[in-house]
């Protein structure tokens, strides 16, 4: 997550161009799943790993929290946060999520939405997040799914005309750093197998309580036509638990 591509006039500019930039929660693809795992926030105290523009920030506040900490390393996005999503009640500061200390039972709620693919350590930051939660607190993440990540290019296979033929899956035991273009640019990321995230959940004192890979929204499919690519392969995979 230290590589900061999002700084990037270039980079930010595109990513500022998505669905999800422009339309927050509802214009991404996974909200109408995610939305379902995530607890009660009334009087919760909220901590967001990777907030970007607060969209999470703010929903999370809407729905009663009374103190959330958006954590990310962007300044830029960080700018966009205050200025759509600002709140009395929420804090955005600038820090990569490894930087964060984490202070015991400080939180009730920890959310993170498509981070964790940008750090090494799945395991680490599972016991930061398990130390700083309450008995009974929740974790609720969403990821790039491990057939999403495996390969690396992040790219389907084409054929002469272009066409769209099959998804590569390839090296999926072999975890570690992959070079994937994302938006025109070269981003490190980190492919991690589905035994990992669960293995690394449950090693670590959470009890897991929900485990989906969304389809889009068919709200989505026809106005954003890239959205029907989508149901041909999992590009995410949603976790939510509990601490012990």
């Amino acid at each position: 997550m230290k590589e900061n591509k999002y700084d990037n006039d270039k980079f930010f500019n595109q990513y500022s161009q998505m669905s999800r930039s422009v339309y927050g929660l509802k214009g991404a693809g996974e909200w109408h799943a995610l939305q379902k795992m995530l607890p009660d926030f009334k009087g919760k105290r909220v901590l967001d790993l990777g907030c970007g523009f607060g969209w999470h920030c703010r929903y999370a506040v809407e729905h009663g929290a009374s103190h959330v900490l958006g954590i990310d390393l962007s300044e830029k996005m960080l700018e966009e946060a205050r200025e759509r999503n600002n709140s009395p009640r929420v804090e955005y500061r600038r820090m990569a999520i490894e930087d964060y200390d984490y202070p015991p039972e400080t939180h009730d709620i920890v959310i993170s939405s498509l981070a964790f693919h940008y750090l090494e350590s799945f395991q680490d930051i599972c016991e930061k997040v398990h130390r700083c939660l309450i008995p009974g607190g929740t974790f609720v993440f969403s990821v790039e799914h491990p057939v999403f990540t495996a390969h690396g290019s992040q790219d389907w296979y084409h054929d002469q005309e272009r066409n769209k033929l099959h998804w590569p899956v390839d090296r999926y035991f072999t975890e570690g750093k992959r070079e994937a273009i994302f938006l025109g640019e070269e981003v490190v990321k980190y492919h991690k197998t589905l035994t990992t995230y669960v293995n690394g959940l449950i090693q670590n004192g959470f009890i897991i309580t929900g485990l989906v890979e969304p389809e889009p929204d068919e709200a989505l499919l026809d106005s954003i036509p890239e959205m029907r690519d989508e149901l041909r392969r999992p590009m995410m995979l949603l976790v939510s638990a509990v601490k012990k």
